[in-house]
């Protein structure tokens, strides 16, 4: 009786991590849905949105709703929202918004499904096994961390600290120039006046969010040293992203997958 107790109180377990996760997730589209619905126009990096609006059917809630979301993400760029495309700084609504983009941005997907894969490939954690369950906790828990991290780092740190958390793109860097650059970026940032400083809210949100984390990861898998581990291998995240975000105007221009007109990052400030 012990032993079955322990499984059927294991499976609820896992259960509630599964609905937790995918709430969370849900959560978050519905929020990017609502924060998003009085943003301005799009930047020149990202695709109008016009032609969609004007065909949408009016009659069909869900399918307007489906349309608006598609509309309101290409207010940014969908890889990339946090790329700087304008001088002035951001609000803390700015922030939040920003936030919320970078939560559901193609590149927030895309290192979910390649970090569940690797998880999956080294059962880590073990604690949620293998299989398309193990895949599917996995892929979930990810986009929590990055959603969490961005909560805590883009938007309440960044607004409580008057930083800038969007990346400058700098013209004509060399790889290794790049390289350096990508890097000097995960320890400092500019603050919403213009000058460098040191970037909390990159360095302090990823830490955050692996600290909640804890609260949904699997039990024989938390702890001190596996939540650092974890936050050693967001950074390691975060520069290559930065490194990826420094040559995307570059990829937008050869893919043309976004009107020429006005390069957003490259017209950004070539600082810090």
């Amino acid at each position: 009786m012990g032993f079955r107790t322990r499984v059927i109180g294991y499976r609820r377990a896992a259960g509630m991590r599964r609905q937790f996760m995918t709430g969370a997730v849900c959560f978050l589209v519905c929020t990017v849905s609502i924060a998003q619905q009085s943003q301005p126009g799009a930047p020149p990096d990202a695709p109008s949105a016009s032609k969609q609006s004007q065909t949408a059917p009016q009659g069909n809630n869900a399918l307007k709703s489906s349309v608006d979301f598609v509309q309101l993400l290409q207010r940014k760029s969908l890889v990339f929202p946090d790329l700087a495309t304008a001088r002035g700084p951001l609000t803390s609504w700015d922030k939040f918004k920003l936030a919320a983009n970078n939560s559901v941005a193609l590149s927030t997907f895309g290192a979910a499904l390649v970090g569940a894969g690797y998880g999956q490939a080294i059962n880590s954690p073990s604690g949620y096994g293998q299989g398309g369950s193990g895949y599917g906790k996995r892929f979930g828990s990810g986009m929590a961390r990055a959603a969490s991290a961005n909560l805590f780092g883009t938007f309440l740190i960044a607004s409580a600290l008057h930083e800038d958390p969007r990346f400058y793109v700098k013209k004509d860097l060399t790889f290794q120039q790049a390289l350096k650059y990508s890097a000097a970026r995960v320890v400092h940032t500019r603050s919403d006046s213009g000058n460098r400083v040191v970037n909390y809210a990159g360095l302090l949100g990823p830490l955050a969010g692996e600290a909640l984390a804890n609260t949904y990861w699997p039990t024989q898998n938390r702890g001190v040293g596996s939540t650092f581990a974890r936050y050693a291998a967001d950074l390691g995240w975060k520069f290559g992203g930065n490194l990826m975000r420094q040559y995307w105007p570059k990829v937008n221009r050869t893919l043309r997958l976004a009107p020429p007109a006005g390069e957003s990052a490259n017209s950004a400030p070539n600082q810090p």
